[in-house]
């Protein structure tokens, strides 16, 4: 099991960075460990989706759960791993946001054994992707 949590500070305002962070379509540009999305369903603020990741080009089934201009939450389902990720935005003073990212998941049968070194790859990934979000609103 991985559990773990990152930050970062962008000097943007929350309503900036919400617009590149809920638009969920987008996460392969800045979540690079996600290939591909499928949506099967949208109603409200809930999304039903296959995701390709990059491990072997495995599917995932999630459920993505929008708070607007609050938080992200998504239930990995289905496929090598399972859990969730919680991305919430706070702001940070007039002009800047902190985006919060919570990952707890677990890998699927034997691939247990692999859960040090995956918390350290989505770590890694994640601070990636806070990296390239900031890069994409602070322009």
């Amino acid at each position: 099991m991985a559990n773990f949590h990152t930050s970062k500070k962008i000097d943007a305002p929350v309503s900036e960075v919400w617009k590149v962070l809920s638009d969920i379509d987008r996460e392969p540009e800045f979540w690079h460990g996600t290939k591909s999305i499928k949506n099967i369903s949208k109603s409200d603020n809930i999304v039903e989706r296959e995701v390709v990741i990059a491990f072997k080009n495995s599917v995932c089934k999630e459920t993505v759960t929008i708070v607007p201009m609050k938080s992200i939450t998504t239930d990995i389902t289905e496929g090598p791993l399972k859990g969730k990720k919680v991305v919430v935005i706070n702001r940070d003073g007039e002009k800047a946001s902190v985006v919060d990212v919570e990952w707890d998941i677990r890998l699927s049968g034997f691939m247990g054994i692999f859960s040090k070194m995956v918390k350290k790859h989505f770590l890694e990934g994640t601070n990636d992707a806070l990296n390239r979000i900031s890069k994409e609103v602070e322009k």
